[in-house]
């Protein structure tokens, strides 16, 4: 009995630092809990939260620290008494605590501003640190400070207990066979205590899920357990669409997918590219240049004319001299999902945007691809450093001639963490048409901003604050506005004018988070077309970022077959109703009139009616056949991208 306690003695570390987790969080969790208690008392939710959660925490300790029991039972005495090996376990145990405890400090910015716990975003930007710390520097530095002084905090503790804990070199042990049998048992705990469960499935996050509330759900959850699963889902490529959805046969995807784009079926010719198809182009005339002005973060919320904040006067007045869209929906919430489906017309997927992927860097359909082989100019212009998000690899291997950045200007008027600002970005942008349609050179331009970004840094002088202080969200955004007012200034008194048709369309909304499972009044966004003959209109239909590829091919006049499964919204043959796909982290939602069709991992569709503005989805009866063609528009993506479809037909 002894030495079954010189046992137990030699596990006081290992048992005191899994104490001291399960409480940290356990109160972080309850913080959290208490920040949303609106939103947890609505579902009723304090028992699932906080029971659900300790079941999380027991899962999450028995991961990081239960091979480590087990090790400490087997080692003999003489080996723990090394000092390299003491060291290291020491640093085993102290580096899982402060692991734990740091990105517990570091969830309550996240959530802010993503109503998630962190996921794989929370590690995919590491790769970009001189931006990631700008912008953390600019926007949250006494944060920053915060979190850094109480993470080390936790770690000088965490080492003074683990050292106070550590046991006698004495303590006496049961023998080799005894030792080897105990550890056998505390693995085989461990494991039961990560699975949490005697099902034929470990427990994990969509098990957990009780509301369609999305940052109700995350709450049970402690921040390692759910960034350490997008990880392994993100490694393991376990985030397509089939993997979370279920599948459908292919044929049946293709079906549905090519009957959405309005298109009739003869018009799909190609089956090694099964989407591949021709439109016919509403301008008739000579082919015109093209220029994409996609806006950081300017959800609707900030503009005037579609409901929002009165921080958008000059978009608000070209507007109402151009084709502008009030139904249009983002497909997802970050920049390189907005950049997918408006240069590349791509449906979302779970998965990392095509940006990003290493299948999608050479031979991946963009507009620029199909332009080029025209003859035009394809150039992306940006004001930071175009390899931020691998933006530059993607382009530059999908069709793009030229790629305009922060080194590319001399003597911008302004830098900050981002880059050069948007006046400079569309100062730039502007010569670059003037001298490209003296020269007779047809043109695509991809103009990418930057001012609308944490931490909003822009020109002082240039805006009358619609806010104290001046670096503030909405302060940004009523600047990004001003700019792209001087910029459609200059172009509309410009030669290039008349040739060249333009769309403004943001990238996505910032801070996409709400009570609804998808929270789709944040996918909203503006959009607008203009140029010479483009009559100004409103356009109230509901539409996706993936129909604008299609409908600006056909303004400028090129009708050459893409695989584009969007719709051309200027053809008046095609009458379907109104629908758009919006991806938010593992959850997609396909909304159809008032209608919502939302799939979430590993479990059953579920049917909602939404009404704009609104921010509530209310339950509904599910309509089999809408969650049919829901869950094959949800599968068309990754499909494409593992089928290598996406693409056009070699050159010639």
């Amino acid at each position: 009995m002894t030495r079954l306690h010189g046992t137990l003695a030699r596990l006081r570390p290992v048992l005191g630092i899994c104490a001291l987790g399960l409480l940290l969080l356990s109160l972080s969790r309850l913080g959290l809990a208490a920040w949303h208690h609106t939103r947890v008392t609505a579902v009723d939710g304090w028992a699932q939260v906080l029971l659900q959660g300790l079941r999380v925490d027991i899962a999450s300790v028995c991961l990081l620290f239960g091979p480590l029991a087990a090790l400490l039972i087997l080692l003999p005495a003489r080996v723990l008494a090394w000092r390299a090996v003491r060291g290291a376990v020491i640093a085993w145990l102290v580096a899982g605590a402060t692991l734990l405890a740091g990105l517990e400090l570091a969830t309550p910015g996240f959530m802010q501003e993503y109503g998630l716990r962190p996921n794989r975003l929370f590690v995919e930007y590491l790769a970009y640190p001189r931006e990631v710390l700008s912008m953390l520097v600019g926007g949250r530095l006494l944060e920053c400070i915060a979190v850094l002084g109480l993470t080390g905090l936790a770690a000088w503790g965490s080492t003074r207990l683990v050292r106070r804990w550590w046991p006698r070199d004495d303590v006496p042990l049961p023998g080799l066979p005894v030792r080897a049998a105990l550890a056998l048992v505390v693995l085989a705990l461990a494991a039961l205590g990560v699975r949490s469960t005697l099902g034929h499935r470990p427990m994990n996050p969509a098990m957990l899920a009780f509301s369609s509330d999305p940052t109700v759900n995350t709450l049970p959850l402690n921040s390692f357990y759910s960034l350490g699963d997008a990880v392994r889902g993100w490694l393991r490529h376990e985030d397509s669409a089939q993997a979370l959805y279920g599948e459908l046969p292919d044929a049946e995807v293709l079906a549905t997918v090519r009957r959405d784009t309005g298109l009739p079926a003869a018009a799909f010719a190609d089956p090694a590219i099964p989407t591949l198809a021709a439109r016919t182009p509403s301008w008739q005339g000579r082919p015109k240049n093209l220029v994409i002005v996609l806006e950081e973060s300017l959800g609707a919320q900030f503009i005037g004319s579609l409901g929002g904040r009165p921080l958008s006067p000059h978009y608000d007045t070209l507007s109402r001299q151009g084709w502008a869209f009030t139904r249009l929906y983002a497909t997802g919430t970050r920049s390189v999902r907005g950049i997918e489906a408006v240069v590349a017309g791509f449906a979302p997927t779970p998965a990392q945007a095509v940006v990003k992927r290493q299948g999608s860097q050479h031979g991946f359909f963009t507009l620029a691809e199909v332009l080029r082989r025209r003859g035009y100019d394809t150039t992306f212009y940006y004001g930071g450093e175009s390899h931020f998000d691998n933006m530059r690899g993607f382009f530059l291997g999908n069709g793009f001639g030229r790629v305009i950045e922060q080194r590319d200007y001399r003597n911008p008027t302004f830098v900050g963490a981002w880059g050069v600002s948007d006046e400079d970005l569309f100062a730039r942008a502007d010569s670059e048409f003037a001298r490209l349609h003296a020269e007779g050179k047809p043109f695509f331009g991809f103009v990418f901003t930057s001012s609308n970004h944490d931490p909003f840094e822009f020109p002082e002088g240039r805006i009358a604050p619609y806010e104290q202080p001046l670096h503030t969200r909405d302060n940004a955004a009523k600047y990004a506005d001003h700019a792209l007012g001087g910029f459609f200034a200059r172009a509309m008194a410009s030669d290039y004018w008349q040739d060249t048709v333009f769309l403004v369309v943001a990238d996505h909304d910032s801070r996409v988070f709400g009570r609804d499972l998808v929270p789709i009044d944040n996918f909203h966004i503006p959009g607008l077309i203009l140029g010479q003959g483009i009559a100004p209109r409103r356009d109230d239909r509901i539409a996706s970022q993936i129909d604008l590829g299609p409908t600006l091919l056909s303004l400028i006049g090129i009708g050459d077959a893409t695989p584009m499964t969007g719709r051309d919204l200027s053809d008046p043959r095609i009458n379907l109703p109104g629908r758009a796909l919006m991806q938010y982290d593992r959850n997609f939602a396909w909304l159809q009139g008032e209608d919502v069709v939302v799939f979430q991992p590993d479990k059953p569709p579920s049917q909602y009616r939404y009404t704009p503005g609104t921010g509530v989805l209310r339950p509904a009866a599910l309509s089999p056949a809408l969650a049919r063609q829901a869950h094959a528009q949800a599968l068309w993506g990754s499909l494409a991208y593992d089928r290598g479809w996406y693409r056009l037909p070699s050159a010639r």
